[in-house]
């Protein structure tokens, strides 16, 4: 029987980000799942304080961090991937459709070192692929929509949805990113609200809903199909495009979009420093015609 898993959460204020270690109670194994690097936008700055407290918890527990998951290419921080990996050799995993969104964002950015094979990455996760974090069982399923790579990793009672499922007072995420899609999207959501109603699912975000005092992050199927102010049980598919397509379009594009994207698709790796010794990210202007 797989054990249950150990589970605790890390708040990023900054950008609204949820965090996990999940880690095994038998063998000690564990597991980080979209670790965040701290970046200052107006001043370039860039550090790693939300990665240490990571660190410093599987220390103090005693764990050895053999897996970096990413739900996708995050496009509202950057991804602390590399610098764990280098801290602990722990392998960097994220959903096989990377490659689509590779193919779509390097030449927004015109990234040449980009390999549109997802070879960034030391592994490349199938839909349905199992694979264990010590005794834990983990399977993959592929809920995209957000974007063509989403992936959920289902471990025992437990779901880390990503950006696919927010609380149930917030609703859902965004579809309008190249690759997404509001139909597709509401086709993973009801693939994870058909699992069993007690399962739990844990939020890659969370920006407080009116009204609620404080951020959470966990909820249950049960909760989510009845009380998800986007997709609760009776909205049907066409209801929830028109939605979130009328939604989306109000939609500003996320503060950290242009750094995140071109920084997360490399699997977190910085660009190389040029012969200044400074690192530099891309920003294309849109000039008037």
């Amino acid at each position: 029987m797989n054990p249950s898993a150990q589970i605790q959460a890390f708040f990023d204020e900054a950008t609204n980000t949820v965090s996990y270690l999940v880690a095994d109670p038998i063998t000690r194994q564990a597991a980080v799942i979209d670790p965040v690097l701290d970046y200052e936008h107006r001043s370039g700055k860039v550090s790693t304080t939300s990665a240490d407290r990571l660190l410093a918890a599987a220390d103090e527990q005693g764990l050895a961090i053999a897996w970096i998951l990413e739900t996708h290419a995050h496009a509202d921080h950057l991804s602390a991937a590399p610098y764990l990996k280098g801290k602990t050799g722990a392998r960097v995993a994220i959903g096989e459709h990377i490659r689509e969104v590779q193919t779509l964002f390097r030449p927004v950015f015109h990234l040449d070192d980009v390999s549109g094979d997802g070879s960034e990455f030391d592994h490349l996760l199938r839909d349905g692929e199992t694979f264990r974090i010590g005794s834990l069982e983990v399977q993959v399923m592929h809920t995209p929509g957000h974007t063509p790579a989403c992936v959920s990793y289902r471990i025992g009672d437990a779901v880390f949805v990503g950006d696919t499922l927010f609380m149930p007072d917030y609703g859902t995420a965004r579809a309008d990113f190249p690759g997404g899609s509001a139909q597709t999207l509401y086709r993973s959501i009801r693939r994870l609200l058909a699992l069993p109603p007690q399962t739990r699912l844990f939020m890659c975000h969370d920006y407080k809903a009116p009204g609620r005092a404080t951020h959470a992050w966990e909820s249950r199927v049960a909760d989510q199909r009845a009380r998800n102010v986007h997709v609760h049980d009776g909205v049907d598919e066409a209801a929830f495009v028109a939605m979130r397509q009328q939604r989306d379009a109000t939609l500003a594009a996320p503060a950290l979009l242009l750094p995140s994207i071109q920084v997360n698709i490399r699997a977190g790796r910085l660009p190389v420093a040029e012969s200044n010794g400074v690192r530099y990210l891309k920003i294309p202007l849109r000039l008037p015609a």
